[in-house]
C-alpha cells in the first residue's frame, strides 16, 4: 500500500467506514477482581469475582471463603467476555461497556442470571461500632425435609461477618458481608448457591434473617435460655437410614462407558465400600468431593473403594459432559456409575429410608452390609461441623478397615 492508499485509507476510518475484515476493538486489561452481582428473582446478589487474562485467553474464578472455584476456559470473544465453568456446566457471557461488564450467566437448561460487574474498589475501613453476632445460632423451622431447625454459623471481625447457614442436607456456602445502618448483609455466590442474607440484631436478643429479601427466620443463641426450648437440629448420621441393616447394600448401574457395575463384582468383594449418592449439579456435592478424593487415595490400598452412584438430569445421563469434567476437575479416581435423575433415587435405592438429601454417603463394611450413613456435607464455612464431619467419616472408615475380612 502506497502513501496515498494509506492516507485514504486512514480518511474513511475517521468517517466511520468500516471493513468486514476488521475485528472489533478489544477492551483493555480485564485482569483483576471484579465487584459483581447476579439477579436472582429481581433480587440482586453481590459476590467478588476474579479474572485473569493472558493476550485474548481468559480465566475466571469465584470465592467460597478461602476455596477457589476456577474456570475451566475463556476467551475474548468479539469484544465479548466467555468463561467457562465445565464442572458446573455453566458459561459467562458479558460485554465490556464503558469500563463495565454485563451479561448473563448461562445455566445449561435453567433460566440464566443476569450479571454485571465493575472494577472492584478497596472498602475504606470505618470506626462504626457493630454488635458481636459470633457464634453458633439455632433457626427454628420447617423444611422441605422435615427439620425442625437449621444452624447458623457466624465468624466476626469488628464490623465484618462471615458465615453459613448449616442444614442436613450441607451449607449455604460461605456468606461474606459487614454492618451498616443496623442491619449485617451478607451474601453468597460461588457459581451456585445465590444467596442475600440480611441479619438484623434485635432487642430480645435473637436475630431477624431475611433471605433473598423475602423469607423471614428468626435465630436464637444457641447457649442462651431460649434454646432450651427450641427444638433441634437434624443429625445427618441418623435422617436416612437402612430397611434392614443384616442385608448387604445392592447396586447395578451402568458406569459412563455403558458397562455394567454391580455390587457383587469381584473389585468390592471382602472391601470397605463408600457408596455415594451424588450428582454434578448439586454444591453440596462438589463440597464433599474433594474429601472423598482425598479418602481414596488414602485408604485405597488398605481395601477402601468408592462407588458413586450419579443422579443427573436427563440430558446428562445421555451425554454426561458435566460430570466429566466434575471428575476431572477433583481428580476423582473412583468408579461413577449414571443411576438416573434425581427424582427417581428413592426407586433406584429402594433399600434406604428418608433418602432425600444430596450427597448422602453410605459406608458398609467388608460383609457389604451398612455400617453408617451420612446425609449431606458442609463446606469449610460450617467451622467446626465440618472438621467434626471429616473426622467422623474417616473414624468409621479406619474402623472398618481394621476388621478382618469375612471368610469366603
Amino acid at each position: 500500500m502506497n502513501c496515498k492508499s494509506i492516507a485514504v485509507w486512514l480518511m474513511l476510518v475517521t468517517l466511520g467506514v468500516s471493513f468486514g475484515c476488521l475485528a472489533p476493538p478489544e477492551p483493555p486489561s480485564l485482569a483483576g477482581r471484579w465487584n459483581a452481582t447476579v439477579t436472582v428473582n429481581d433480587v440482586d446478589v453481590p459476590f467478588v469475582f476474579e479474572i485473569t487474562q493472558e493476550v485474548s485467553s481468559l480465566g475466571g474464578m469465584f470465592f467460597n471463603g478461602d476455596l477457589l472455584i476456577e474456570s475451566t476456559g475463556g476467551q475474548l470473544d468479539n469484544g465479548g467476555v466467555v468463561i467457562e465453568f465445565d464442572q458446573y456446566g455453566t458459561r459467562l457471557e458479558a460485554n465490556y461497556i464503558d469500563g463495565r461488564l454485563e451479561g448473563q450467566y448461562l445455566r445449561g437448561v435453567r433460566a440464566p442470571y443476569p450479571f454485571r460487574a465493575q472494577p472492584a474498589v478497596a472498602i475504606e475501613s470505618t470506626n462504626v461500632t457493630s454488635p458481636s453476632i459470633a457464634g453458633v445460632w439455632i433457626i427454628p423451622t420447617e423444611s422441605s425435609k422435615g427439620e425442625k431447625a437449621w444452624r447458623f454459623i457466624v465468624r466476626q471481625t469488628g464490623a465484618e461477618v462471615s458465615g453459613a447457614i448449616l442444614r442436613v442436607d450441607g451449607d449455604t456456602g460461605n456468606l461474606t458481608g459487614r454492618y451498616r445502618d443496623g442491619t449485617f448483609v451478607m451474601s453468597h455466590f460461588s457459581g451456585a448457591r445465590p444467596l442475600l442474607l440480611e441479619v438484623t440484631p434485635q432487642d430480645d436478643g435473637s436475630l431477624l434473617l431475611v433471605q433473598n429479601g423475602q423469607r423471614e427466620l428468626v435465630a436464637f443463641p444457641s447457649e442462651g435460655p431460649a434454646a432450651m426450648t427450641l427444638p433441634s437440629p437434624t443429625d445427618p448420621s441418623q435422617f436416612t437410614t437402612v430397611r434392614d441393616s443384616e442385608e448387604p447394600f445392592q447396586f447395578d448401574f451402568p458406569d459412563l462407558e455403558g458397562r455394567m457395575v454391580s455390587h457383587d463384582d469381584a473389585r468390592f468383594a471382602g472391601k470397605v465400600v463408600l457408596v455415594s449418592i451424588t450428582g454434578s449439579w448439586c454444591p453440596n456435592c462438589h463440597d464433599e468431593a474433594p474429601f472423598l478424593s482425598g479418602l481414596y487415595k488414602t485408604y485405597q490400598a488398605q481395601g477402601l473403594e468408592i462407588v458413586a452412584l450419579s443422579f443427573e438430569e436427563q440430558e446428562q445421563l445421555a451425554d454426561p459432559t458435566r460430570l466429566r469434567a466434575f471428575i476431572e476437575r477433583y481428580g476423582l479416581d473412583y468408579t461413577f456409575l449414571l443411576a438416573g435423575v434425581p427424582d427417581d433415587v428413592s426407586a433406584k435405592v429402594p433399600q434406604a429410608v428418608n433418602l432425600n438429601a444430596f450427597p448422602t454417603t453410605f459406608i458398609l463394611g467388608r460383609d457389604g452390609r451398612v455400617r453408617a450413613v451420612h446425609a449431606g456435607f458442609p463446606s469449610p464455612a460450617s467451622g467446626s461441623f465440618y472438621t467434626e464431619t471429616l473426622e467422623e467419616m474417616t473414624s468409621q472408615i479406619e474402623t472398618l478397615l481394621a476388621e478382618p475380612t469375612p471368610a469366603v
